[in-house]
């Protein structure tokens, strides 16, 4: 008889973060777990084949065999790239201040 651990899996939207704690077996896929807890029936948009996914902040394959107490993190893609919006910062004269807001240079 194979032992049952908790895993959580962990989705967020700008306007929704979710958490959710599913029971699997030992030898458990992150795909497996990741479609065992319900997350891709609540947010239909997930197309599980392209997101890229991590467990605690580190990238994983699908094919990744979960551990007790990880936590699986679906990533959603960027919407800017973070390079890119610096770049267009520098050339309008902008810099950052601390704590992320922009203040204007002082030239």
């Amino acid at each position: 008889m194979s032992e049952q651990f908790m895993v959580e899996v962990a989705y967020a939207k700008p306007e929704e973060q979710l958490i959710l704690t599913v029971s699997v077996k030992e030898g458990t896929t992150a795909q497996q777990a990741v479609e065992k807890s319900g997350v891709l029936e609540r947010f239909p948009e997930i197309e599980l084949a392209k997101t890229k996914m991590g467990i605690f902040g580190k990238l994983i394959k699908m094919d990744t065999v979960v551990r007790e107490h990880d936590r699986i993190e679906l990533y959603r893609p960027l919407i800017a790239d973070p390079k890119e919006v610096r770049r267009k910062r520098a050339e309008d004269g902008k810099v950052m201040k601390k704590g992320g807001g922009d203040i204007e240079s002082a030239a």
